[in-house]
C-alpha cells in the first residue's frame, strides 16, 4: 500500500482483492474499522456519524436520560453511553499511517449480516516503495462471492459449486456469475488494484489533509 492513503482506500483495496463487490464506486454494505485504544470507530454508516455527532452536541442531556433507568438497566444503559462517547470517523477523512505504525493490525468488518471479520497487519515499512498504488504481492484461496450467507453459507456454496453432481449446481453456478465470483487470480487482482479510481471531491478532501 503507498503511504497516505486513507481508510476508504484500504477498504477498496480490500474489496478489491476479493469477491466482494462494495469499493469504488459504490457502497454495497457497511464496514468498520476499530481503533479501541483511541475509541474510535471509522465508518461509512452515516446513521451511526450523524447520532455521534448530536451527542456531541447535546451530551449533558443525553447523557441525564440514558442514566436515568431503574437500576437493573443501569450496566445496559453505560453501555450504551459508553458506545455514544466512541469517536466516529467518516473513512474518506482519515488516513491509516499513523494507526497501523501505532497497533501494527487493524480490525475491519464488512456487511454486518454476513459478518466479514479481516485482521489487517502491517508486514513491512518499504522507504523506497515506487509506485502510486496497491499491489499484491503474494496471496491464496479463493474470496467468497458477496451474500453467500458468511462462513457457514460460503462452506455450502463451495461444496454445490464444485459438486457437478450435485442437484443444485447449475442454478449454484448461475448464481455465482451474476455475483461476478472469480477463482484467486492475481494477474487479474492486480490489474484491479491499479484502476482503482476516485471521486474528484474525494481526491480534494485527501489532498488537504
Amino acid at each position: 500500500m503507498p503511504a497516505g492513503a486513507t481508510f476508504n482506500r484500504l477498504h477498496d483495496v480490500i474489496q478489491n482483492i476479493t469477491n466482494f463487490q462494495g469499493g469504488y464506486p459504490g457502497s454495497y454494505h457497511l464496514f468498520e474499522f476499530d481503533l479501541p485504544d483511541d475509541h474510535i470507530r471509522v465508518t461509512n454508516d452515516e446513521e451511526a456519524y450523524q447520532e455521534h455527532q448530536h451527542f456531541k452536541k447535546n451530551r449533558k442531556e443525553m447523557e441525564a436520560r440514558i442514566l436515568d433507568v431503574p437500576e437493573k438497566f443501569k450496566e445496559m444503559a453505560e453501555a450504551r453511553l459508553q458506545d455514544l462517547e466512541t469517536v466516529i470517523r467518516k473513512p474518506t477523512g482519515l488516513k491509516i499511517d499513523t494507526y497501523l505504525e501505532t497497533y501494527r493490525q487493524l480490525s475491519y468488518i464488512y456487511d454486518y449480516g454476513d459478518g466479514w471479520h479481516f485482521l489487517i497487519t502491517l508486514e513491512k515499512t518499504v522507504e523506497d516503495y515506487h509506485y502510486g498504488y496497491p499491489v499484491l504481492i503474494e496471496g491464496a484461496e479463493t474470496a467468497p462471492p458477496e451474500d453467500v450467507g458468511g462462513l457457514p453459507g460460503y462452506d455450502m456454496f463451495l461444496k454445490i459449486y464444485h459438486d457437478v453432481n450435485h442437484p443444485e449446481h447449475e442454478d449454484m453456478t448461475a448464481w455465482a456469475k451474476e455475483q461476478l465470483f472469480r477463482e484467486y487470480d492475481p494477474d487479474f487482482i492486480n490489474d484491479r488494484l491499479k484502476s482503482i479510481h476516485y471521486k474528484k471531491t474525494e481526491w480534494d478532501q485527501i489532498n488537504k489533509q
